[in-house]
């Protein structure tokens, strides 16, 4: 049977569906309960035909004396053909026409009730698990070290989970249908042709094999295409989505035909390909059809040499009857292979989100972490090294020590390691080995404690505000679970931010629009110290808070700066050499390495590089 055949080729891939089905085990229950009865009433009504047909043309075989019961087609039609000669004996066949067409209203109306029934349930299956899997994905993605994100592309992420998921919720939805509903239907079909003719449901078993297997052929190559389309699709929402955080850069440098070019010739590739696959599955539904009716015809053939043969081991009307419950076959068995050439795209998509759900989660907790739960002496790197990329280091053998409540600055060019550093103390890369040196935080190795402590005694403001499309609160309130209005306010208030926010249309409830976009950059850079201000960090990372603002934004900002690093113990990445003369210790960075340190006056004196970029920076500004 050509199901029997989709289904040996599906189960491999279906094997990656099914953990997300479990928690539905009830509703697949009540489905399969009731496209089970729905299908009997189906194909109850179906084999009416046999006696009212009999009675309809050959009145002669009217009924007097109960028959007695059996489990056959035969004994079947001779009980009813009882009851059937009883009400025409009775009132007439006018009056038993009218009882027939009543029963099959009923039995049909039994039918899609529970036909319904099946489908209501299916909505809470086929949407739960679409819905595990994307908050799944999603619980994934916020764990994903960030060194995952520099190598894989965004829009291609994007596209997994939205695209791709897509594809998977018709192919879950077309599992559970032909691996359910399909069955049952074709199953009882066959048992009921089989109770008409065994010699005729035999040889309609051996032909039938081979139409699925022609099928299997023509869709054998689908799921690699689609997996290849899906692929395409995410190079293509990668170049949209560079596009739109780039289109500032595109307008200004007259690029926009450039680009256009760019993304035509992958929209192209994609199309072409989308093209070729839509044609391969669309062939599906017109080829099954077409073998189904050479079957049928076959069938009428050979059925009609049983019925038309001298023993007659077929009356013509048993094998009408039979006729009509084998048509309800195709349309199961139609649906089945659409569903396959659904589930193969589907599968392919499953793919490539279990690449997400299964990627490596690089910083992994030890056994039974400690708590960090508060901050008491010191931070230490003890000959750090750390690289990227194998052989292409960033940091040599990178030793200081911060004590508790002091300031430390990291300054020197691009690249020179400064923001690993503050990379490595939030944990957001590990050093790999002891042999590449330890990070301590009250002399306990930092992989030892537990990283969601670790990170809830550490706030970070950054020279890129990270702001989110929704209120001003909101974004405060991110620094503090269940934070209050009150101290929401008070955190606004310290970092310089209440006067502008009271000049906002709603206040605290104005959104800020896209990253943002709606507040200039130092409103922007003020609600994330008000952030970091409400998280009330032990220890403090600004990695060049300052380093994009202008004179009058910078200095409103440096007013909430000093109020955040009040009491706080602190690591100050700068670019602008001015707003760390006050800092305790300064170290000088350059490719990966310590190459001066102590404070602002001793490295002036020093006569080196600090000194030299001081100086530029004093004749750039003048």
């Amino acid at each position: 049977m050509s199901f029997l055949f989709h289904i040996l080729h599906m189960t491999h891939g279906i094997r990656s569906i099914l953990p997300y089905l479990k928690p539905y085990k009830k509703q697949i229950a009540i489905n399969i309960v009731f496209n089970l009865l729905s299908v009997v009433f189906s194909l109850v009504s179906l084999a009416m035909v046999v006696p009212f047909l009999r009675l309809l043309f050959d009145k002669q075989l009217l009924v007097k004396e109960a028959p007695l019961w059996s489990w056959s087609m035969e004994g079947f039609v001779a009980q009813f053909n009882y009851q059937l000669s009883s009400i025409i004996s009775q009132y007439g066949p006018r009056q038993a026409l009218l009882y027939v067409c009543l029963l099959v209203v009923v039995l049909f109306f039994l039918k899609n009730v529970f036909h319904y029934g099946a489908s209501y349930v299916m909505a809470t299956l086929r949407n739960g698990v679409v819905r595990d899997i994307r908050q799944k994905l999603y619980d994934k993605l916020l764990r994903l070290p960030i060194g995952f994100y520099s190598d894989t592309r965004k829009g291609d992420i994007l596209t997994r989970a939205t695209a791709d998921l897509q594809e998977v919720e018709w192919g879950v939805m077309s599992v559970i249908q032909s691996l359910i509903k399909e069955p049952v239907a074709i199953l009882l079909s066959l048992l009921a042709m089989f109770w008409i003719s065994p010699m005729l449901t035999l040889f309609v078993l051996i032909v039938l094999p081979g139409t699925g297997i022609i099928i299997g052929r023509v869709g054998k190559s689908l799921k690699k295409q689609s997996r290849q389309a899906q692929d395409m699709l995410g190079a293509l929402m990668s170049t949209l989505e560079e596009s739109l955080n780039g289109l500032r850069v595109i307008q200004a440098f007259g690029a926009q035909e450039q680009q256009r070019e760019r993304f035509a010739g992958q929209n192209e590739t994609h199309y072409t390909h989308m093209r070729s696959m839509l044609r391969r599955r669309d062939l599906s539904s017109p080829l099954t059809e077409f073998l189904s009716i050479i079957v049928i015809a076959i069938v009428l053939y050979v059925g009609g040499l049983l019925v038309l043969g001298q023993d007659r081991s077929l009356s013509a009307e048993t094998f009408i009857a039979f006729i009509v419950i084998f048509s309800q076959i195709l349309p199961p068995a139609k649906a089945f292979t659409k569903a396959f050439y659904h589930i193969q795209k589907g599968m392919a998509s499953m793919d490539r989100v279990n690449e997400l759900l299964q990627a490596k989660e690089e910083i992994e907790e030890m056994e039974n972490p400690i708590s960090f739960d508060a901050f008491k002496q010191s931070i230490r790197f003890d000959k750090v090294r750390f690289a990227y990329e194998p052989e292409q280091p960033v940091l040599h053998d990178i030793s200081f020590e911060l004590q508790k409540g002091k300031v430390l600055a990291l300054v020197g060019a691009s690249g020179s390691g400064k923001s690993t550093i503050a990379d490595l103390l939030l944990r957001f890369y590990d050093v790999p080995a002891k042999e590449h040196g330890l990070i301590r935080i009250d002399e306990t190795p930092i992989r030892s404690y537990d990283l969601k402590s670790l990170r809830a005694r550490i706030g970070i403001v950054t020279q890129r505000s990270i702001l989110f499309n929704d209120t001003i609160a909101y974004n405060i309130a991110m620094g503090k679970q269940g934070a209050t209005q009150a101290e929401i306010e008070r955190a606004a208030q310290l970092a310089n931010a209440s006067t502008f926010i009271n000049n906002t249309p709603q206040g605290m409830l104005t959104t800020v629009g896209d990253n943002g976009s709606k507040l200039s950059g130092g409103e922007r850079q003020r609600i994330t110290i008000a952030r970091a201000i409400l998280k009330d960090p032990d220890i403090l990372i600004l990695d060049e808070a300052t380093a994009s603002l202008d004179a009058e934004s910078e200095k409103a900002v440096q007013d909430a700066l000093h109020n955040l690093m009040r009491d706080r113990t602190t690591l100050v990445i700068a670019h602008r050499l001015s707003t760390i003369q006050a800092a305790d210790e300064i170290l000088v960075l350059d490719k990966g390495r310590i190459i001066e340190r102590g404070d602002h006056q001793a490295l002036l004196a020093l006569n080196g590089r600090y000194k030299r970029l001081v100086e530029l920076q004093e004749l750039a500004s003048s």
